[in-house]
């Protein structure tokens, strides 16, 4: 018969230290990036939209907007990057939605961790997807005749905002994502929030055409705020007025939702 362990022949072990938030949030990350190594799939809707976008309007409406199709496309794509970024924010509450429909946030909520990291993992998605349709549609771009005037300084600053924009606009999402039972919905309501702020917007015309009601709001408009920055950033004309005037908005949305998102996660 084997000895009985007794209390005295047991090796006192520290604890291990709890992981910090970072150590959270960069696990979820990580599992951010598997999604896209798993189903890469997911990019063709992410990209294919702007792509569309940035082709038929170059082509088939450059010509009457600018005089011709080369000096419509300098205008125009600094503002078809935040469209993308914007348009692409709202796979966050997608994603959340249907993660929650199938019972893994019940099961991160059970877990001793951050209990923001699993938004980590939803916003750093958001910043893979940012930068890889920004990727493409720039390198579009350049193919058909585009030209950053602050060169690649000026194009990595406006992809640092681009960056800043995708993560203050990504809470309104996930936001929806907690309250929205089914992605389907979220997608809808999204975008119905989302086509007038953006089209009633300087991404695709200069607002000096449009009526004097019209106008007063685009001028106000974030995203015109956001697309002048970026015109800026990219054409060397930009002064730091207008950059912190296009971080406003995604400033007041993570201050005001980060905490409401947290709030919700937590009284589910």
């Amino acid at each position: 018969m084997k000895d009985a362990v007794t209390p005295a022949t047991l090796t006192r072990v520290e604890r291990p230290a709890q992981p910090s938030p970072l150590s959270n949030a960069l696990v979820f990350g990580w599992r951010a990036v598997l999604k896209f190594r798993h189903v890469p799939e997911q990019l063709f809707d992410l990209v294919m939209t702007p792509i569309m976008f940035t082709l038929l309007f170059t082509f088939v409406f450059g010509g009457a907007l600018a005089g011709s199709s080369g000096d419509y496309l300098q205008f125009f794509l600094p503002g078809i990057l935040v469209q993308t970024v914007v348009f692409n924010a709202v796979y966050s509450g997608m994603g959340l939605s249907t993660d929650i429909g199938k019972g893994l946030f019940d099961r991160f909520r059970s877990l001793p961790i951050w209990p923001l990291a699993p938004f980590a993992g939803l916003m750093v998605g958001d910043v893979l997807r940012h930068l890889i349709a920004g990727t493409i549609i720039l390198g579009i771009g350049l193919g058909l005749g585009y030209r950053p005037e602050a060169g690649v300084p000026g194009v990595l600053a406006a992809f640092a905002l681009l960056v800043a924009i995708g993560f203050g606009f990504g809470w309104i999402f996930i936001v929806l994502g907690l309250i929205v039972r089914t992605p389907t919905t979220v997608m809808t309501l999204s975008f119905t929030f989302l086509f007038p702020v953006v089209f009633a917007s300087n991404i695709m015309v200069d607002p000096a055409t449009m009526p004097d009601w019209l106008r007063a709001f685009v001028e106000v408009n974030p995203v015109t705020l956001m697309t002048t920055a970026m015109r800026g950033l990219m054409g060397g004309t930009a002064d730091l007025g207008e950059v912190l005037r296009a971080l406003i908005a995604p400033a007041l949305l993570t201050l005001g939702l980060a905490p409401v998102t947290l709030w919700l996660y937590r009284r589910q």
